[in-house]
């Protein structure tokens, strides 16, 4: 698959100047985060409910199912988590039917009703019917999975909409404002801040609140209110200052950009064995063996682009594209233009990896294909409990984004960040959610509930990309990849781990953190 790095040309100069016109006209974009959870409150959900014609509604906003999930034996987790995909396919199909008779739903709500969510909500029935027989074969079966079945349709916020209330229930819509993360500074090395506002509060004006078009050449986003300009957010990076035996040392991992375009839709982790899980493009560092049907030995038994062989672990992300008009190679592929996942895959500029301390203890080993996931690919209709991902400019770091992609001034590079969850449970690889085996340490930097501090591994991912142009002869707006109902919402950004480092290099790595020492 071809990959291309986009450098300033004359279109960029002309985005320039679009952009600047956007920030400084216009009432101004407030970074405002009202976005509600489709897994909260669901097991007291209103009867169907219909919208009134006319009303814009731009997604489809299912329950999901994955966070609820109770304990799953070991022996399901991979049957649970193929279903589990089934679901997101469901959704995936349903909103493909939506966004082609969009105008009719508008209009005609009870189309919406009878055509879309009906029979999402009785196929979205018999898989949660399916995940419940699995569990219970070897755990006590789960209350109310069923109620999670109906979904809704709602409007992207910028449209003036909340939840349209058609099949289940409206959503309450409140602002999370939790980063739950612990940022460790942007060097990934001993600034352990806890991330204060990251764009929910922390914009000021940057833009015209018009667009409302579900802008952006895939058809489902990004739109403009989707941008900020960095230098309108005040600096919000604090955290905990390192205590007595704190663990401050660094261990960098070189593993590349990303050059040898191994690309795929897959997720591993999330939904093992299931071609397409993730519908939307990763990019992958290190282990080269990683797709779908990669078992822990393939992955022990792979390549890595990694330049010390004993990290042979995985790192993987959505892809970045450039939405100007030209088609990559996938444009009719699963996870590219078949998922409205459209535009140039970028190539990072620069992608560093960094494996840090904790600011109040000593760090112990991870374990063997630890599985961590940091952010929430559906936090869009999720909410933002478990979004993590950043997103700054080159120069203005202390100031960090969640929910906005930042709009840079000429000279500064778009930067991502990913900060991984540093607590582990000491027991578990994997846990059924994928989530509830690590956790991030508290505001203090301490873990907590019986979880031992852990390397907290650090992604810095850096792109050339030009400024955002939403009108004009030539369009042109970045974003990440998306599942289709998402609208590729910067807040749905997410990083994957599968730790394969060896034995030697992770006790080396362990060392040199908790002796204070910069490694590599």
């Amino acid at each position: 698959m071809a990959r291309t790095t986009r450098k300033r040309s004359t279109l960029a100069n002309r985005a320039i100047a679009a952009s600047a016109a956007l920030i400084l006209g216009g009432g101004g974009l407030i970074a405002v985060n009202v976005y509600a959870s489709a897994g909260e409150g669901w097991t007291g959900q209103s009867p169907d409910q219909t919208q009134a014609a006319g009303q814009s509604v731009s997604t489809i906003d299912c329950p999901d199912v994955g966070n609820e999930l109770p304990e799953v034996p070991q022996q399901e987790r991979g049957s649970v988590d193929r279903e589990l995909a089934t679901l997101d396919t469901q959704i995936t199909t349903a909103y493909q039917r939506f966004a082609e008779n969009k105008e009719r739903v508008e209009s005609d709500p009870s189309y919406g009703q009878q055509q879309i969510l009906a029979p999402l909500r009785n196929e979205r029935l018999v898989i949660i019917q399916r995940i419940v027989s699995l569990i219970e074969r070897g755990a006590p079966k789960p209350q109310n999975l069923e109620n999670m079945a109906p979904c809704t349709l709602r409007a992207d916020d910028a449209d003036g909409g909340g939840d349209q209330g058609q099949d289940g229930g409206q959503d309450q819509g409140q602002d999370q404002g939790q980063d739950g993360g612990q940022d460790q500074g942007q060097d990934g090395g001993q600034d352990q801040g806890q991330d204060q506002g990251q764009g929910q509060d922390g914009g000021q004006d940057g833009g015209d609140q018009g667009g409302n078009d579900n802008g952006g050449q895939a058809g489902n986003g990004p739109e403009q209110n989707d941008f900020v300009d960095i230098q309108s957010v005040q600096p919000n990076v604090n955290g905990p200052r390192n205590r007595r035996g704190a663990s401050k040392g660094t261990f960098s991992t070189d593993c590349g950009k990303n050059e040898n375009g191994k690309f795929n839709p897959d997720n591993v982790i999330v939904a093992p064995g299931v071609s397409n899980g993730a519908h939307h493009m990763h990019d992958y560092v290190g282990n080269q063996a990683n797709d779908a049907f990669a078992s822990d030995d393939d992955l022990a038994n792979g390549d890595t682009t990694c330049r010390n062989q004993g990290d042979k672990s995985t790192y993987y992300w959505p892809v970045l594209r450039v939405q100007n008009g030209q088609d990559e190679n996938d444009a009719q592929a699963d996870g590219g233009g078949k998922d409205q996942n459209v535009g140039e895959i970028q190539t990072p500029a620069q992608v560093t990896l960094n494996f840090v301390g904790s600011p109040v203890s000593k760090v112990t080993a991870m374990p063997r294909f630890l599985r961590i996931i940091t952010g929430d690919a559906k936090a869009f209709v999720n909410g933002d409990a478990n979004a993590n991902a950043s997103w700054s400019c080159t120069g203005f770091e202390d100031r960090q984004l969640k929910d906005k992609y930042p709009i840079c001034p000429e000279g500064s590079q778009v930067v991502r960040t990913f900060k991984f969850q540093s607590c582990w449970d000491g027991q578990n690889t994997d846990s059924a959610n994928h989530r509830t085996h690590v956790a991030f340490a508290d505001e203090n930097g301490s873990c907590q509930n019986g979880f031992r501090a852990i390397p907290q591994l650090v992604q810095r991912i850096v792109y050339d990309v030009p400024p955002p142009v939403f009108d004009g002869e030539n369009p042109s707006v970045f974003a990440v990849d998306s599942f289709p109902e998402q609208l590729h919402k910067p807040i749905t950004d997410h990083g994957d781990f599968i730790n394969v480092f060896d034995e030697n290099l992770m006790n080396k790595v362990v060392n040199c953190i908790n002796g204070g020492r910069r490694c590599r």
